[in-house]
């Protein structure tokens, strides 16, 4: 999971408990009034049998054990332990203990009938020194338990390679992305991870929201390795307008380097699928103007397309070659060789709808800092004073079930129909009204939430989309990143303190909506 939703979103301030209540107050009595939302009632035979429901987490969020069983440093355990980078001041150094309590997590799987879990690896913990040293037989036995115990309980993996840790020594050799050597380093990790785990894995994934990953990092600065420059930041180092796109290319062709490796090496053998997993938020202009249009269709473009336009078609997509011109890297003829090795699916994470506001041509836009885009955008969740949707307690995620299936016909339509997963879909709880155990655990929103999103999946899957699975982020709450632990997007709820599990109100719905099509046959 990402915490921010949208490549450069500025802050939110935190809502006061009575703001919140409100505005639940407003929208529960719309959803009231609305009576066909109300009964929407999403059921699982109204997706295919084949189809894949899960969870979702990620190693750096979960497992804990940053020490333990030869794993080196990521770089988010570096950024964590400097002062003054997480709301709490937290780290992910325990987080849930993943690490030892790994089969009390699948069994909380198992008991909500899910047939597959998406996690991610620990570079660290697998490769330490990345290609700089030996492989780590501690991390590689690790996985291979996972691995065989959710296969045990029929619970497909559905495996990440990086979800924004990388260890650290790369970081410090040669500047992690900014070097074409980390295209190296990560065909190295895939190599490894599909002859450790291929035999067993039918789903991967190269990167977990690399859009993110860049702009963040390189852009705005808010990410390690917190490199960017005025007026998209303010940082020690880093230039805002060259280094997010040489950081794309490089990952961009790491991700090829890791596909060319898996359909010459494994995949004939192995019979899986390799692909991407991007953020992608939905876009509404905010008002009805040709600018404001033309901004949304740019900041769409400027997202996730902005890798899977290379990935796929083997350039940038034009709207960024218009407006960015000779900032945007080339691809060379080996580099294009490498790129035709196309991936077998996207995976979406989608959390929320925004307006878009044209920068480019209108006033009344931000002058620096990340509220400003670099398609030339800003982004808002209010009109004229009204929510795009219910808030919840992530700054500017908003309830708005019509943006995944606008979302996913954006990327039908601009990728020919590719396989599609939904990687991530979730709701945040927190903010000043959560008191007890109880508040946290009676999770009214979350299951409104999974209730409309899944029901306009449904809908767009009933008009052609070839999306093959969804997976709620996350099965427990979780270290989610800059905010540490003061937001909670879990079915199950965790206490930090006892490390105790407690199913939420939205697990014992998510295990009803699956048994339904059990009960059904």
């Amino acid at each position: 999971m990402h915490a921010g939703g949208m490549a450069a979103a500025g802050s939110w301030p935190r809502a006061s408990a009575r703001r919140l209540l409100l505005a639940g107050a407003y929208y529960s009595l719309l959803w009231l009034l609305d009576l066909p939302w109300a009964t929407a009632a999403v059921r699982r035979s109204d997706f295919p049998a084949s189809f894949l429901f899960g969870t979702a987490t990620s190693s750096y969020q979960i497992e804990g054990a940053y020490l333990e069983g030869n794993k080196s440093l990521s770089n988010w355990d570096v950024f964590t332990h400097a002062p003054g980078r997480i709301k709490d001041r937290s780290t992910g150094d325990v987080a849930d203990d993943h690490y030892h309590r790994y089969e009390e997590d699948i069994e909380l799987m198992h008991s909500l009938g899910t047939n597959a879990y998406r996690f991610s690896i620990s570079w660290a913990r697998v490769l330490p020194k990345g290609r700089f040293g030996k492989v780590n037989p501690a991390g590689i036995a690790f996985y291979n338990k996972l691995i065989d115990s959710l296969l045990l309980k029929g619970i497909e993996p559905f495996v990440t390679l990086t979800h924004y840790d990388t260890p650290q020594e790369l970081e410090d050799r040669y500047g992690a992305w900014l070097s074409a050597e980390a295209r190296r380093d990560f065909g190295h990790l895939a190599d490894v991870c599909f002859a450790a785990f291929g035999d067993r894995v039918k789903y991967w994934s190269t990167f977990n929201e690399p859009n993110v990953v860049v702009t963040r990092g390189y852009m705005v600065g808010t990410y390690p390795p917190e490199r960017c420059s005025p007026p998209l930041g303010s940082c020690a180092r880093g230039n805002s307008d060259a280094e997010p796109y040489v950081a794309t290319h490089n990952v961009v062709l790491a991700h090829a380097t890791a596909v060319e490796i898996y359909k010459r090496k494994y995949q004939s053998k192995q019979k899986g699928m390799i692909g991407i997993v991007m953020s992608a938020l939905w876009l509404v202009p905010l008002t009805d103007t040709p600018v404001d249009r033309l901004a949304t269709e740019r900041a769409l473009a400027f997202d996730a397309p902005w890798f899977l336009d290379p990935i796929i078609y083997g350039d940038y997509p034009p709207e960024m070659r218009q407006l960015l011109g000779s900032k945007l890297p080339t691809f060379s003829p080996e580099e294009r060789r490498k790129l035709g090795y196309k991936l077998d699916f996207i995976g979406i994470n989608h959390y929320t709808t925004l307006y878009a506001k044209d920068c480019m041509f209108s006033s009344g836009c931000p002058s620096s800092g990340q509220e400003i885009h670099h398609a030339l955008a800003a982004f808002t969740g209010e009109r004229n004073g009204i929510p795009i949707g219910p808030p919840t307690a992530m700054p500017k995620f908003y309830f708005v079930p019509d943006g995944i299936e606008k979302m996913v016909t954006y990327i039908m339509k601009r990728y020919n129909n590719l396989p599609m997963f939904i990687t991530e879909n979730g709701y945040a709880q927190g903010g000043d009204s959560y008191t007890n155990v109880e508040d946290w655990l009676d999770d009214q929103g979350r299951i409104q939430y999974l209730d409309g999103y899944l029901t306009k999946l449904a809908k767009v899957i009933r008009d052609g989309a070839d999306v093959r699975g969804y997976f709620v982020w996350s099965l427990i709450d979780n270290f989610e990143w800059l905010y540490g632990y003061t937001l909670r997007f879990g079915l199950h709820y965790v206490d930090y303190q006892t490390q105790e599990r407690k199913p939420k109100s939205s697990a014992l719905w998510y295990k009803r909506f699956l048994q339904s099509f059990v009960e059904a046959q």
